[in-house]
């Protein structure tokens, strides 16, 4: 299962560095904005997820900064590294 979640975390990393590159130096014709879209709605969606687990678990679970800010970085597949570590 380790491996599978470092699998994910890889993968959701080279989406973020795909929608950062088109931040940096746009692609040409609609992409761009597609992917400014898609930018915005991982970091919402990633923002949510890490704003209901730390409200619902954040005084139960000690973590260390970088968990905190790896859930709005890799989503679900931070919070599934989370749980092994704290909660099984």
């Amino acid at each position: 299962m380790k491996v599978l979640i470092l699998l994910a975390k890889a993968a959701i990393a080279f989406v973020w560095l795909v929608l950062i590159a088109n931040i940096v130096h746009p692609f040409p014709g609609v992409a761009a904005m597609a992917l400014y879209i898609m930018t915005g709605f991982l970091l919402v969606m990633h923002g949510l997820q890490m704003l209901i687990f730390l409200g619902a678990f954040g005084d139960k679970v000690a973590m260390s900064r970088w968990e905190r800010w790896s859930i709005l970085i890799f989503g679900i597949f931070a919070l599934l590294d989370i749980r092994r570590k704290y909660m099984v």
